[in-house]
């Protein structure tokens, strides 16, 4: 009899919500992970861990407000595509949003870099795991499009 072993439950799950920002030009800003945070000096797709009782649309807006003084409306957020990667203590969930209208103009807070990229470049940036999961969703379906 074969049997296969299950790999062990992490320890938790944890919620991040992520958005592709695309510009009037088609272009993707990537924001540059901060010094002393996980991935430091890796590029990633803004956004932050979802609030116990927060919508994945809430936690958006509020971390794209407090991040990058950017203003979308949750009706603006299109659900894109997902992550779903496991690392040794936790296991990560991310829905990517992408948002093509919002108040307000890109201001980094976190001294954070951010970049505008056309989506058939993507693949050049070095990101975190989950986010280059993502990436080949955004290439594939994004490249090209415009506004």
């Amino acid at each position: 009899m074969h049997t296969e072993s299950v790999p062990p439950r992490p320890a938790r799950v944890l919620y991040v919500a992520a958005c592709a920002l695309v510009d009037r030009d088609g272009r993707v800003l990537l924001a540059q992970r901060p010094e002393g945070k996980a991935h430091a000096g890796q590029w990633e797709f803004p956004g932050g861990k979802i609030e116990d009782g927060e919508t994945p649309e809430a936690a958006l807006i509020r971390e794209l407000r407090e991040e990058l003084t950017v203003e979308p409306c949750e009706t603006c957020l299109e659900p894109f595509a997902f992550a779903s990667r496991a690392y040794p203590d936790f296991h990560l969930f991310m829905p990517l949003f992408v948002c093509r209208r919002w108040d307000g103009f890109v201001r980094p807070t976190e001294g954070q870099n951010v970049t505008w990229v056309p989506p058939n470049e993507i693949a050049r940036f070095d990101m975190p795991p989950a986010d280059r999961d993502l990436a080949g969703a955004v290439m594939d379906r994004l490249s090209g499009a415009r506004v």
